[in-house]
């Protein structure tokens, strides 16, 4: 089952994307007060969880959440945390992995929190 993006999350999609066509130098500064949007965090919840993604680095499931906090307490965490600028991604575990040519491509994840 695909899930469709919302009406408000599409529209605002556009307008981001018209803008950066109309204007390819400009720089977007300020995109906290998007993507803190409690739509848009809903819908990247519900899109993540419907691809089945795993657990981050950290190794906390979809289900230790749901049982846990509550999805709608760590989306507000979340987004508190993306409004107020004090969420702060982990450094990038990084390792090499071999490509058929034999020379080596870089592979990262990260860890919230």
């Amino acid at each position: 089952m695909a899930l469709s993006t919302p009406t408000t999350i599409r529209t605002l999609q556009r307008k981001l994307s018209a803008k950066a066509k109309q204007e390819p130098a400009y720089r977007f500064y300020a995109l906290y007060d998007k993507i803190s949007r409690a739509e848009v965090l809903a819908h990247a919840w519900r899109l993540v969880r419907a691809n089945r993604g795993g657990p981050g680095v950290d190794g906390v499931s979809f289900v230790a959440i749901e049982s846990g906090i509550g999805v709608d307490m760590f989306l507000r965490d979340l987004a508190r945390h993306l409004k107020e600028k004090t969420y702060r991604a982990q450094p990038v575990r990084r390792v090499m992995i071999p490509k058929p040519d034999g020379t080596l491509r870089p592979l990262g994840s990260c860890k919230w929190r």
